[in-house]
C-alpha cells in the first residue's frame, strides 16, 4: 500500500525575529518571476527567477540573483515579446527545484527575515506548484508586498502596474518584464513605502507584518 507523503522544503529564513525589530534593521529577499502564462497551478510554468537583498532599508545592487529555469515546456510567443525570454536559452537551464534551492541559499547569505516583491503573492505561488512538482511541501515564509503597504499609504488608489508606482513615487526603475529589473524596481520602492510608513508610525516588524494580507 502505496503511503502519500511529501517532503518540507526548507527555506531557512530567518523570520522568527522579535516583533518590536526596527524596521531599518530587518533583512528582506526582494524577488520576482516570470513564467509561460498566469495558469501555474495548471500548465504555466516557472522561466527565471530574480531577487536582490535589501539590508537595513539599503538596496545591495551589487548582490543580485539570477537564474533562467527550464520550463519543460515551449514558451508560448507573446511571453517571448513580453519578457525576451526564449526557448534557447532555458533548454539547458536548471530545474525549478534546483533554481529555488539556489534562490533561497542567496538569501541565507544575506540572513534575509522574508520575501518581499510587488504583487509577491503570485511569485509565493510559482514556487509552491513547482514545488508541489517536485514533492515538497512550502511552507510560505514572511512576505511583504508593496500592494499591501499602498494599501496602507494610499487607500484610494486602484492597484497599477510596478512602473506606475515607481514613477509616482520617484524611485528608480529597470527593465520591465525582466525577474532582475522588476525585482530592482520594487526593491526600490519598498524602500521609499517602508519610509513613508515609518512617518505614518509604522515602524518595526510587527507594524508592516499587520499590514500584510500574507501573515
Amino acid at each position: 500500500m502505496a503511503i502519500w507523503s511529501k517532503k518540507t522544503f526548507q527555506s531557512q529564513i530567518n523570520s522568527e525575529i522579535p516583533l518590536s525589530t526596527p524596521l531599518d534593521q530587518i533583512n528582506l529577499l526582494v524577488v520576482d518571476t516570470e513564467t509561460t502564462g498566469f495558469a501555474v497551478g495548471k500548465d504555466d510554468r516557472l522561466i527565471e527567477v530574480g531577487a536582490v537583498p535589501i539590508c537595513n532599508l539599503q538596496v545591495k545592487e551589487k548582490e543580485i540573483f539570477q537564474s533562467y529555469v527550464n520550463p519543460c515546456r515551449d514558451i508560448p510567443e507573446e511571453i517571448t515579446s513580453l519578457t525576451s525570454i526564449r526557448n534557447e536559452q532555458v533548454v539547458h537551464a536548471p530545474n525549478a527545484l534546483e533554481a529555488i534551492e539556489e534562490l533561497f541559499a542567496f538569501g541565507r547569505q544575506f540572513g534575509a527575515n522574508g520575501l518581499a516583491g510587488h504583487y509577491i503573492s503570485f511569485d509565493l505561488l510559482v514556487l509552491k506548484h513547482e514545488l508541489r512538482r517536485a514533492d515538497f511541501k512550502f511552507p510560505p515564509p514572511a512576505a511583504i508586498d508593496t500592494l499591501d503597504l499602498l494599501a496602507f499609504l494610499v487607500p484610494t488608489w486602484e492597484m497599477k502596474d510596478l512602473a506606475y508606482y515607481a514613477s509616482v513615487f520617484e524611485t528608480r526603475m529597470y527593465e520591465r518584464h525582466s525577474a532582475t529589473g522588476d525585482a530592482l524596481t520594487a526593491a526600490y520602492l519598498l524602500c521609499e513605502l517602508f519610509q513613508r510608513a515609518k512617518e505614518r508610525g509604522r515602524t518595526t516588524w510587527g507594524d508592516v507584518l499587520e499590514l500584510s494580507s500574507l501573515r
